[in-house]
Parts: structure tokens; sequence; C-alpha cells
């Protein structure tokens, strides 16, 4: 017997983010202060599995939206819970091209890798 089709309206233009429970329900995660959480959707709305997430502290600022103090407090607060990782930092040149911090999601494969899932292995340490 086959299957029925879901009929729920998932968003075929834009796609769909989804998040595991086990993260949303974690010690981890609901120790976190409010502007972090939102960062973490904001950043996970960036991923793509074989580069890292170019966001920065000023698209943060006016993304969640806050101050640019509780934008670093966000970021600083998933790198110390292991959500994130840098990868590459950022670079202000009025001559060159600039760039933004870039970005791992422990949680999310990336380049060509399994997640580490290092926020539940600190957690559990």
């Amino acid at each position: 017997m086959a299957k029925k089709k879901s009929g729920l309206p998932f968003d075929s233009r834009g796609g769909v983010v989804t998040i595991q429970r086990r993260l949303l329900t974690s010690d981890a995660y609901l120790a976190l202060s409010p502007q972090a959480k939102a960062l973490i959707h904001l950043l996970q709305v960036h991923w793509r599995p074989d580069k890292p997430i170019g966001y920065g502290i000023r698209e943060a600022e006016r993304s969640i939206p806050c101050s640019r103090k509780l934008a670093i407090r966000a970021f600083k607060e998933l790198v110390n819970a292991k959500f994130i990782e840098k990868v590459d930092d950022s670079l202000f040149c009025s001559r060159a091209k600039s760039k933004t911090r870039t970005w791992h999601l422990t949680w999310m494969p990336w380049n060509h890798l399994a997640p580490s899932n290092k926020w539940e292995k600190e957690m559990n340490s």
C-alpha cells in the first residue's frame, strides 16, 4: 500500500530551513540569550554544504535587531557553546576589497564532512 503524499504547504520557492529537535531542546541552546538564539537561525538560513557562511556583526545588528555590543556578545556565546566555529577573520581595507568573517555551523555538514556536533560534545564533558 502506497503512502499518501503529505499535503503540508512547504515553500517550494525559497526552500525550508529545519533544525534538529535535540539541539532546540538542549540545555546548551536553552541557556543562550535571545539574540544568540536568533543568530543561530539567521546563520542557518545562509548555510551551504560546500562553503562557509559569510555573516558579520553589522548584518546581525540589522537582522536581529540589536546593538553592536549585543551582536558581538551573541557571536561569542555561539562560539563558546561550540555551535559555530570561525573559518576566516574579517578584513577591512579601503583600497582593496573587504571581506566579512566566515563561519561553520557545527551541527550541519560542511566541506564534504559530517557534522562535528561539538556543541553536544561540549555539553556532555
